[in-house]
């Protein structure tokens, strides 16, 4: 994966290129200052992965993840903890607390190779077999199977999602983008910025309330439209 730095600190930006240089997987394409800066690098260059500060001058982390919907993949590194549930709200991949180790370091490298490999997966547009009907998923030391019509809604917890799935419930140490653009979008619909669901399981609605049989969700007011009309589709009877 292609990467930048963006951080106002030298002595950071230093760090961090000697953790990216231990990495085979990564190619570090430029280490900025500014936020500024990167966004006119980003313009010219195809990055996969960007390493982002939040307090900097000029533009802060934060703000730059907000002026466009075209940036990479990116994990947050900061001083500053209080900024986690902004970020994770953003759909950064990691966020990394100042002075982190290697071993974090890493970990949040290979979350971002695992999602960059699902994202770029290539397809066979020749193969007529139906799809596949589940996914897999790590969850506390295994590798857990996950059937599609078993799967109710997913929720999102900071840097985790929570696979909700009828009587039981399964935490995975991933952000709600990342499970999203692994399911089948003609089943799997988002209806907030912390839910998916299920749209087959969908029972009723009220308001802004979806009744899944053995939970309930709120719907955004902000995608209330969106979701009712994906939802209903040409389904709906009138009289």
């Amino acid at each position: 994966m292609t990467c930048i730095i963006v951080d106002d600190e030298p002595l950071a930006r230093q760090g961090m290129e000697m953790n990216i240089a231990n990495l085979p997987s990564l190619q570090l394409m430029g280490s900025f200052g500014d936020a500024l800066s990167a966004s006119d690098f980003l313009h010219k260059h195809q990055v996969d992965l960007m390493f982002l500060d939040i307090n900097m001058p000029k533009m802060s982390g934060i703000e730059f993840l907000r002026s466009s919907a075209e940036l990479p993949m990116t994990i947050l590194t900061t001083a500053y903890s209080e900024y986690a549930l902004e970020g994770f709200e953003l759909d950064v991949l990691d966020y990394l607390v100042k002075p982190f180790s290697a071993e974090r370091f890493l970990k949040a490298c290979i979350r971002a190779k695992e999602y960059y490999e699902v994202k770029n997966k290539p397809t066979d547009n020749t193969d007529t077999s139906q799809p596949d009907n589940y996914f897999f998923v790590k969850c506390n030391g295994k590798i857990e199977k996950i059937v599609y019509d078993e799967l109710l809604y997913v929720e999102a917890m900071l840097n985790y999602v929570v696979l909700h799935m009828g009587d039981r419930k399964m935490m995975v140490y991933l952000t709600i983008k990342g499970i999203e653009d692994q399911l089948p979008r003609s089943l799997f619909l988002k209806i907030h910025k912390s839910t998916i669901i299920n749209t087959t399981k969908v029972k009723s609605i009220e308001g802004n309330e979806i009744d899944l049989g053995k939970a309930k969700v709120t719907i955004s007011q902000n995608l209330h439209d969106v979701v009712m009309k994906e939802i209903l589709k040409d389904k709906m009877i009138k009289r």
